[in-house]
């Protein structure tokens, strides 16, 4: 199964939280109130994810976080790499030699594709869509085009 790490679910919602908050600062603490994490938590994954320019943070006490460009300029590719690394299904998909068996593995050039699928299909999710209620977005990556991936 494919699934989102805990830490790079709770990133997105913070992201989408500061979004929310249109350019304003947010403390690490107001944060996690407004998303129900826990301040540990917050703060690790905006260290994180000031690291890499997604948030900027502004010291003392009017200070806080906010993203670091525009809403619709961050993608939940970005985020999730941020947060796990570089995207990918298997290690051999994202690093060639990793693996032992990759010299005779028949799938692994299918499996790169599948990845790079899956990438630009996140790069398509930005920050502004996971604001829009459920019911008014739309991807704008077919889920056919997604399906009829030649493996």
């Amino acid at each position: 199964m494919f699934r989102l790490s805990k830490l790079a679910d709770y990133a997105t919602v913070l992201m989408a939280c500061l979004a929310d908050e249109a350019g304003g600062l947010l403390s690490a603490q107001a944060l996690a109130e407004r998303t129900r994490l826990e301040s540990p938590t917050v703060s690790k994954l905006l260290k994180q994810l000031a690291q890499v320019g997604l948030v900027q943070s502004t010291r003392g006490a009017a200070g806080g976080y906010r993203l670091a460009r525009p809403a619709n300029e961050i993608s939940i590719a970005d985020i999730i790499a941020a947060i796990e690394g570089p995207l990918g299904m298997t290690e051999c998909s994202i690093h060639h030699g990793m693996c032992g068996r990759e010299n005779f593995c028949t799938v692994s050039s299918n499996l790169r594709k599948i990845s790079a699928a899956v990438e630009s299909a996140l790069r398509e999710v930005t920050l502004v869509d996971m604001a829009a209620p459920s019911r008014q977005w739309q991807p704008k990556v077919s889920v056919e085009r997604l399906t009829s991936v030649t493996v």
